[in-house]
């Protein structure tokens, strides 16, 4: 969106495809909205554009109530740019202003408070404390419709100060105090979310490949950590894990959508559904930001699938594949360290072996839960633990089983860090300066430990496959080559081959001759 007149054109047509990447609102009512809400479009000299929802909240206009903007995904430019920020962007998203501060959030970026304020004021039209502020809404809003805890419990919770603070934050956003945002939800239908964890709807725009993403991540369970389940409703799946938080620790619930069910709306629409169902148990509520945010990072739900699909989809390679599967997602994760270490577990072993390594080190140096929840009984081992693991609990060749400790001690001590806000070249050289660790598993950590969305994997032997499928060579070189139309969305690319490779009687064009 490059001027106003084109983002009222998008408001006109209710083009879901950016919900989140900027708010619209209306001077005569004082309300703003998503792009895509179905209300009557007002006029065009009504109508002001923002950034990011904080910066219409510090302009004095409150949430609509019919389409709710402070729902929307999350913009996909910060998973693309690894500027100051994007990165910002990301870290605030995991919760640090909540934790450490505006100072802190300064000092992991490597500047001070007053040069990041103005970075972040001139593209977003708002501070960190403003983003932040806009964070802690919707999180109370949230606890407040889906749980009977007090309200003076959900101010905490939520991450705000004090209860005069939370009680001005909320009237000023949603035009309502707490209590009459907790009323619009009946006690009964609260008392039955209670009952299973909270639960969210997490929101992404366009469609989505469930059954890509719940294959993926089934055939990778590690035991005891997570699992995919059948669902409460015939014919879905859940996918199940434990997470280790910043204040204490929950279990996550996904469930796909229901088998012919649309999935999100295409290209300037909004048909369909619009979110995966999601419950979430946790031990400490202050955790809920955090962990929303980081379930989001590993579906990939802020990405934007018409703008992947719009450039792979015209490849002559991976064109067919790309629009016969629209909506197919790069997954991150919840937990980079613990997706650091399974990515050296699994240098030159299968995808099993790996999962099967995993599973044993999360049973000798797993924290268990306080109690079992079906299949999940532990939290995946610190890397301060792993860095003092006996090496023979490692059944594997010495040299992995170094890089293993290796790569455990320099996360434990800071040498590497794989936070949402770390600069990814950076990280990308230390790793590389680890003995045992080479660029196929930096490349998979960079891809899904930090959501890099154009990482390629060239030496991989799933790509290898998937090209020789289509009728290409598939050798390093051959495939960096062709990789290089494929950008900025290769890690996507990536995905796109492995399910070529994966999937049963490939049409090639070799085949296809054969048949003629």
């Amino acid at each position: 969106m490059q001027d106003d007149e084109a983002r009222y054109r998008a408001v006109s047509s209710r083009d879901a495809r950016f919900d989140g990447v900027f708010f619209t609102a209306v001077a005569t009512t004082r309300i703003y909205c998503r792009p895509s809400c179905p209300a009557v479009t007002p006029r065009r000299a009504n109508v002001r554009f923002y950034p990011s929802a904080a910066a219409a909240q510090a302009a004095g206009f409150r949430a609509c109530r019919r389409c709710r903007p402070d729902a929307v995904p999350g913009s996909p430019e910060w998973n693309v740019r690894a500027d100051l920020v994007g990165r910002a962007m990301r870290l605030i998203g995991d919760g640090v202003v909540d934790r450490e501060g505006v100072t802190g959030l300064a000092d992991r970026l490597g500047y001070s408070a007053r040069q990041l304020g103005r970075q972040l004021a001139a593209e977003l039209g708002a501070g960190p404390i403003a983003l932040a502020r806009a964070q802690r809404a919707h999180t109370a809003r949230i606890l407040l419709q889906t749980t009977e805890v007090p309200v003076t419990e959900v101010a905490f919770a939520a991450g705000f100060a004090s209860v005069r603070q939370f009680n001005d934050t909320v009237r000023q956003v949603y035009d309502r105090t707490p209590s009459a945002l907790r009323a619009e939800v009946s006690a009964a239908r609260r008392a039955r979310g209670a009952g299973g964890g909270i639960a969210l709807r997490l929101a992404h725009r366009g469609p989505i490949d469930a059954d890509h993403l719940l294959d993926f991540l089934a055939l990778r369970a590690i035991p005891g950590v997570e699992e995919v389940v059948p669902g409460a409703r015939r014919g879905t799946r859940t996918y199940r894990r434990t997470l280790a938080l910043p204040h204490g620790h929950g279990i996550a619930e996904v469930d796909g959508p229901p088998p012919g069910e649309p999935s999100g709306g295409s290209s300037g629409g909004s048909s369909g559904r619009g979110w995966l169902d999601c419950r979430l148990h946790l031990s400490d509520l202050r955790d809920l930001t955090t962990a929303v945010q980081r379930l989001r990072a590993l579906f990939d739900l802020d990405a934007d699938p018409d703008a992947v699909t719009g450039q792979l989809g015209a490849d002559p390679v991976l064109g067919d594949r790309v629009r016969a599967r629209p909506g197919l997602r790069s997954p991150g994760h919840v937990d980079p360290q613990e997706l650091a270490v399974r990515a050296v577990l699994g240098q030159q072993v299968t995808v099993a072996a790996a999962r099967t390594l995993a599973g044993r080190l999360a049973a000798r140096y797993g924290k268990p839960l306080p109690a079992p929840s079906g299949g999940l009984t532990v939290l995946f081992p610190t890397a301060e633990t792993l860095a003092g693991a006996d090496p023979e609990d490692l059944a594997m060749p010495a040299a992995r089983r170094r890089a293993v400790l290796g790569l455990a001690a320099a996360l434990a001590d800071g040498r590497v860090r794989l936070d949402a806000g770390v600069e990814r070249d950076q990280a990308a050289h230390r790793l590389l300066d680890l003995p045992g660790i080479g660029p196929w598993t930096v490349g998979y950590i960079r891809m899904r430990a930090l959501a890099d969305p154009d990482v390629f994997l060239p030496g991989d032997a799933g790509v290898r496959h998937g090209l020789a499928r289509l009728g290409h060579p598939g050798d390093p070189a051959s495939a960096a080559q062709l990789s290089a139309a494929w950008g900025p969305w290769r890690s996507y690319a990536v995905h796109h081959l492995w399910a070529v490779a994966a999937a049963p009687n490939p049409e090639t064009p070799a085949r296809k001759a054969e048949a003629r």
